[in-house]
C-alpha cells in the first residue's frame, strides 16, 4: 500500500513493525520506520489499545487485513513530524463496509489535519473495489469530530448505544453510483 499525499500531510500506511515498535515504546525505531519524529506524549500503548479493538497477537496473525487502510499523519517539511492517525476497522466486511477512527495529538489540534487526512482516506477507500461504504462513529457532544465528518461529506446515519460509552452517532458515506473502482 502506497502513502497518500495531501497539501500538508504524508499519510503513511500502518505496518506491523511500526505498531510493534510503538507498542513496545521503541521510539527511535518507530521514528526511523516513519522518517518522522513523534510528539513526546503521543502515541503510547494506551492509545494503541483504544485504537485497535483486537489484541496485538491478532494483528500479528493477519496484519494485512487488520491494518488495512490505516495511516499515520506525517506533517511534511524539513522536519517531518507525526501529528495523528486514521485507523480503520481493517478490510471491509462482506457488505463492503469499513469504519474509520482518527485522532490528532493535542498540540496539532484545530489546524485542519483531521479533516485533510480523513477526506483523503475516505476518498482512497471508496476507490477500492472492495469498499462500498465508509462509516465513522463519534460522540454527539464532540463538535470538532462532528465537523470533520460533515466536511468530508459523511452523513448522519443512526444513533447507537455503547455499553460503556453511552450514546454515539454513526455517520456514513457510500460510493457514488457509477464511480470508478481501482
Amino acid at each position: 500500500m502506497d502513502s497518500l499525499t495531501t497539501r500538508r500531510l504524508l499519510l503513511v500506511p500502518l505496518t506491523l513493525p511500526l505498531v510493534e515498535a510503538v507498542w513496545a515504546s521503541r521510539r527511535e525505531e518507530a521514528e526511523g520506520l516513519l522518517g518522522a519524529r513523534f510528539p513526546m506524549e503521543w502515541p503510547g500503548r494506551a492509545l494503541l489499545e483504544r485504537a485497535f479493538c483486537c489484541p496485538i497477537e491478532r494483528l500479528r496473525e493477519d496484519p494485512a487485513s487488520t491494518l488495512w487502510g490505516g495511516r499515520v499523519m506525517v506533517l511534511r517539511g524539513p522536519a517531518p513530524a507525526v501529528v495523528g492517525s486514521v485507523i480503520t476497522s481493517g478490510s471491509p466486511d462482506e457488505r463492503g463496509t469499513m469504519s474509520i477512527g482518527y485522532g490528532v495529538e493535542a498540540a496539532s489540534q484545530g489546524q485542519g489535519f483531521a479533516t485533510e487526512a480523513v477526506a483523503k482516506v475516505v476518498e482512497w477507500s471508496l476507490q477500492q473495489a472492495s469498499v462500498e461504504q465508509v462509516t465513522a462513529t463519534t460522540f454527539p457532544w464532540n463538535r470538532p469530530s462532528l465537523r470533520v465528518l460533515e466536511k468530508v461529506g459523511m452523513q448522519f446515519a443512526e444513533r447507537s448505544d455503547h455499553d460503556m460509552l453511552g450514546e454515539m452517532w454513526v455517520f456514513s458515506r457510500a460510493r457514488e453510483r457509477g464511480s470508478a473502482r481501482s
